[in-house]
């Protein structure tokens, strides 16, 4: 258990701004179903989908950035809930790029690994393990996505979906899994007590080229796509 608490250069959660958030949310007042949930609830929704960086920066700087994927909400989400006293492991996969489709457009997609470094924590409540993946996508951000498709009830892949659910996916939590991009999945690397350890073993797969160009270019010009679906102002059909 003490794995799944412990504070790491990742996780850290001591850092002033994540402890100053727990003491202003009060998370540590509530039983711990409401805790988990609402510390979900502010990652999915207040923390915006977007890229960082990279995928191996600190709880404390995401929460800065005000944005992250799926492994740095991941890292978040860690964070906020060890804060508060839940256990938690991460675990890790990669999934296929075109779920990032329409996110990512053009050239820059074509370049794009074929495979994806993604993660999902998993918090431990009364001896279970329940995945939280649906935390990846700001419900502004999924919203406007299933109104622009709004034919689709189904199966939907591109703009970071991938869910046989559109219409409803799994993304609130009370004691059950949830999902966005799961079936996007086609590696399983297992889990990890920590993302310092999981980071370790697994990386993008990019060279030094290609590792800047994504920092410097790449990930700033899908973060303005994704901004701008979020505010309804770009918009490209994705047929599946």
């Amino acid at each position: 258990m003490e794995n799944y608490l412990k504070e790491t250069k990742i996780l850290d959660y001591t850092h002033p701004s994540i402890q100053e958030l727990v003491e202003r949310r009060q998370w540590k007042d509530f039983d711990t179903t409401y805790r988990i949930k609402g510390i979900y609830n502010f990652v999915r929704d207040e923390i915006k989908f977007g890229y960082n960086i990279s995928d191996d920066i600190p709880a404390s700087q995401i929460l800065k950035d005000g944005y992250g994927q799926c492994n740095t909400k991941a890292t978040l989400l860690m964070a906020l809930l060890r804060a508060a006293g839940i256990p938690n492991r991460i675990h890790g996969f990669t999934i296929d790029k075109a779920l990032q489709k329409g996110a990512i457009t053009g050239i820059w997609y074509k370049l794009s690994p074929q495979n994806i470094l993604h993660s999902w924590v998993e918090v431990l409540v009364d001896e279970q393990w329940y995945f939280l993946e649906g935390v990846i996508l700001d419900k502004p951000y999924l919203t406007k996505l299933q109104e622009e498709n709004s034919d689709c009830k189904t199966t939907f892949c591109g703009y970071g979906v991938y869910t046989d659910n559109f219409e409803n996916p799994p993304i609130e939590w009370s004691l059950n899994n949830t999902f966005i991009q799961d079936k996007g999945i086609n590696q399983d690397f297992g889990v990890f007590d920590t993302p310092d350890g999981f980071y370790v073993k697994h990386r993008q797969k990019l060279n030094k080229i290609e590792r800047f160009v994504f920092r410097n270019i790449v990930r700033h010009i899908m973060n303005n796509n994704v901004e701008g679906i979020r505010n309804g102002k770009t918009y490209t059909n994705i047929k599946n």
